[in-house]
């Protein structure tokens, strides 16, 4: 298991702060930046130290620096843009309600800070309808119980099954197109039978989704993109 992560500063302008992540697992320094928000990781092997890690750091702070230059801006979720949901783009019109409502091609929203949650609890409420159905077919076909499905904000995977059968997701997958979305569905759900991407994984969701080899390259482009958008209020 990870050792305890702390954090770093590099000074300068403006300054930069890198989770310091030691991890048994590690064989070399590996940074990674999330597209969605810039947060930067360090992760390296516990026995390289922390003060050869600040070293390799620095030596990497202008490939940082010019990575979160080239991250797209954050979008903060409000009345007025136009937000993508399934594939659709949806217009978010303030209405005095409690709660996100589609309305054809707008999506109502309640006004001033209560927006950013109710489209949140919204776009989980439209992953957790279509995982559902997708997923409980895809068992069926594969002939695996299904222990059930969970929706999470996660960072780091799009997915994942557990040996017990549950299945999870990233609720902005209900950001991306609708076959990119039941493309992941088909890739976890496979993994109800295949616990590993090997060839026999592979042809299994083949047959679920023959066209994931265009929803997976979208998402490997596209994917950080969804984390842009922020539901904070």
């Amino acid at each position: 298991m990870p050792s305890a992560a702390t954090e770093a500063v590099l000074s300068g302008d403006p300054p930069v702060t890198v989770r310091l992540r030691p991890d048994p697992r590690a064989r070399r320094f590996s940074l990674r930046v999330a597209h969605g928000d810039g947060r930067i990781t360090l992760t390296f092997p516990p026995r390289a130290g922390r003060t050869a890690a600040l070293a390799f750091m620095r030596e990497r702070e202008g490939w940082l620096r010019a990575t979160l230059a080239d991250l797209p801006q954050t979008v903060a979720v409000a009345p007025g843009i136009s937000l993508p949901v399934l594939g659709t783009p949806l217009v978010l019109v303030a209405a005095p309600l409690r709660r996100a409502r589609r309305d054809g091609d707008r999506l109502l929203v309640p006004p001033g800070r209560g927006c950013g949650p109710a489209v949140a609890a919204h776009l989980r409420a439209v992953a957790h309808a279509r995982l559902e159905g997708l997923c409980t077919a895809h068992a069926a076909t594969l002939g695996r119980p299904l222990a059930g499905i969970a929706l999470r904000d996660t960072r780091s995977r799009w997915g994942s099954c557990t040996a017990a059968g549950r299945l999870m997701f990233s609720w902005r997958l209900a950001l991306a197109p609708v076959e990119v979305f039941d493309y992941v569905a088909a890739h976890e759900a496979a993994h109800l039978v295949e616990m590993n991407h090997s060839p026999a994984f592979w042809r299994l969701v083949e047959g679920l989704c023959p066209d994931w080899r265009r929803q997976r390259a979208w998402l490997r482009s596209n994917g950080g993109a969804l984390h842009r958008w922020r539901f904070d209020g």
